[in-house]
């Protein structure tokens, strides 16, 4: 949680934009997965028209923002603002135990996900992909140098679906939106900005703090 508590009347808009039984059923699936309007529409069983109401209240007081996929431009995702509801409520959602992180390629998200998990919670995490890479992007590999992180011998490997009594938690809208939807539901999303295409150092160093604070928000852990 935050040490410094934000204005009271940030607060208090924060306050009514939850005092709804749905919002905070938004809020909810958000805190440890960004989910499409259609996906909140399955899961909540709510009209288009509905949902769309209540992700305005949610964003106008800011609580969510919501951004266009980087797999599939039509779709857009929803995402829970990090650090929105630390003045609000202080639990924690997710356990630390086995998990496993995926992306398309499995050559630097899903593998800088990995072993930041694993230097965080001291918890066994591991990575794959939808479609593995020859290799893991040396992008990635100088990232994780930076970052004090060693990917050892890694290599990619395929998804090759949910194991048991672990959390899968996909980091690429692309490898999201490949998953049949029984499994998209079962996973956990974050929707990291792929650093490949551009290949720039400052990209791959961002998509490591995201990776951080979404790793934080969701054990209470400093990866």
């Amino acid at each position: 949680m935050s040490d410094t508590l934000l204005p009271p009347e940030v607060r208090a808009a924060r306050h009514a934009a939850l005092g709804d039984p749905v919002r905070i059923s938004i809020v909810d699936v958000l805190r440890t997965s960004d989910r499409s309007p259609v996906e909140l529409q399955q899961r909540l069983d709510l009209g288009s028209n509905l949902l769309a109401h209540h992700l305005d209240v949610l964003e106008a007081a800011g609580l969510i923002e919501r951004f266009r996929s980087s797999g599939d431009g039509r779709r857009r995702y929803v995402h829970l603002v990090p650090g929105s509801l630390d003045e609000l409520v202080g639990y924690r959602t997710l356990r630390p135990g086995p998990t496993l992180f995926v992306c398309t390629h499995n050559s630097a998200r899903s593998q800088l996900a990995a072993a930041l998990w694993r230097s965080a919670t001291g918890r066994r995490a591991a990575s794959a992909g939808t479609q593995p890479a020859d290799r893991i992007h040396p992008g990635a590999v100088a990232a994780a140098r930076r970052a004090g992180l060693d990917l050892g011998d890694a290599r990619p490997r395929p998804f090759t679906g949910m194991p048991e009594r672990t959390t899968v938690i996909t980091v690429c809208d692309r490898a999201h939106e490949e998953l049949d939807a029984d499994t998209a539901a079962a996973a956990l999303h974050w929707s990291i900005p792929d650093p490949v295409p551009s290949g720039r150092a400052r990209d791959f160093d961002a998509v490591v703090a995201e990776l951080r604070v979404r790793i934080s928000a969701v054990t209470g852990a400093a990866a």
